[in-house]
């Protein structure tokens, strides 16, 4: 050894002679290793300073994490391993969307109107106003003008009938021929007692009767005669002043209450469930009147029959008018009439009574 360091101090060679294999090594204490030149690393250097492995980006994973931020085109990263960086001046990769994607909403209806534009029912998305509504205030118009015709037609009707009874009465009462003819044939007055009970049933009942013209008029007429002649058969049976008054004081009830009855805000129309009730009662306490022959029972028959029969008129009256709970259909005009003169017939014949019972 000490022989071979002699060698290159004489020699003066610019380089050391190398070592025996395995002698130089960290562990060898006879054979330290040489420390370095000042300034060279211990390893040698790649060109520009770079190792000879490439190091590994410390914090940067291999692959971009997937995220919900992560953008729908990868973007070309630099030095960035795992991803071929991508060359100049070509176009990115064009990559397809994710499964999360929203179809477009579809653009509202469009809404279509029969009103041209600029015309006075146009309001755009405005409702219009009540003024404005052509067609409602033609309808709400032709309405009142339907209901008017039907209680004028009612209302003629009811005045020829009116006036078919009145004559009846009047020749029962003035001609004295005629008064002991009807007091003299009983059978008669049950006859048309009970032609009258089948026609007030038929029209009661049988719409497709009254409603058929002209069956409706022909009944109405067979009704009219039957209980005309039954009127002036009772009237035969009192004074001819008995009559007079009972005529003026029906007069007066039935204008007092049709009066009332249209300025009136009550509905009559709602106690038609009660009047029913009370007109059956009525019915089974006049056949228990025929058996028991009594002046005060007679005079306490007539003035209920009387009141519940002027209850009966107004509740009649509202439906014709109409705007209540009940109302009579315009095509009903014969049973209005059925109704309004029954009632007034009716309470004649009860005021009637009361009179002459109270005369007597």
């Amino acid at each position: 050894m000490m022989s071979q360091e002699k060698a290159y101090l004489v020699s003066g060679d610019p380089q050391q002679p190398p070592y025996p294999h395995n002698e130089m090594s960290y562990g060898n204490e006879h054979f330290p290793q040489q420390p370095p030149p000042y300034g060279q690393p211990p390893f040698p250097q790649a060109a520009y300073g770079q190792p000879p492995f490439p190091q590994a980006t410390f914090g940067q994973p291999a692959f971009p994490p997937a995220g919900y931020a992560q953008p729908a085109f990868p973007q070309p990263a630099y030095g960035q391993p795992g991803f071929p960086p991508g060359s100049y001046g070509e176009p990115p990769q064009v990559f397809p969307q994710g499964p999360f994607q929203q179809p477009p909403m579809p653009p509202p209806p469009m809404m279509h109107s029969n009103v041209a534009l600029g015309s006075p029912g146009y309001h755009d998305d405005v409702p219009p106003s009540y003024y404005d509504n052509e067609e409602f205030t033609a309808a709400t118009f032709e309405d009142k003008n339907i209901r008017r015709a039907f209680i004028r037609k009612v209302y003629m009707v009811l005045t020829l009938q009116l006036l078919v009874t009145f004559i009846f009465v009047c020749v029962c009462t003035f001609v004295s021929d005629a008064k002991r003819f009807v007091r003299r044939t009983p059978w008669i007055y049950y006859a048309s007692y009970g032609v009258f009970f089948v026609t007030l049933i038929a029209l009661s009942c049988c719409g497709q009767i009254r409603r058929k013209h002209p069956w409706n008029l022909i009944a109405l007429s067979i009704l009219t005669l039957s209980m005309s002649y039954m009127a002036g058969m009772i009237a035969s049976f009192y004074s001819t002043d008995s009559v007079v008054m009972a005529v003026g004081i029906t007069a007066a009830v039935c204008f007092t209450v049709v009066i009332f009855s249209m300025q009136t805000k009550y509905d009559f129309t709602s106690c038609m469930g009660v009047m029913l009730v009370s007109a059956v009662v009525l019915f089974f306490f006049g056949i228990l009147c025929i058996f028991i022959q009594n002046r005060i029972l007679q005079i306490v028959y007539a003035s209920v029959g009387a009141l519940i029969f002027t209850v009966f008129l107004a509740i009649d009256t509202q439906m014709i008018l109409g705007n209540k709970q009940l109302v009579i259909s315009p095509e009903e005009y014969v049973f209005a009439a059925l109704n309004l003169y029954t009632d007034i017939i009716n309470i004649f014949m009860f005021l009637m009574t009361i009179i002459g019972s109270t005369r007597e």
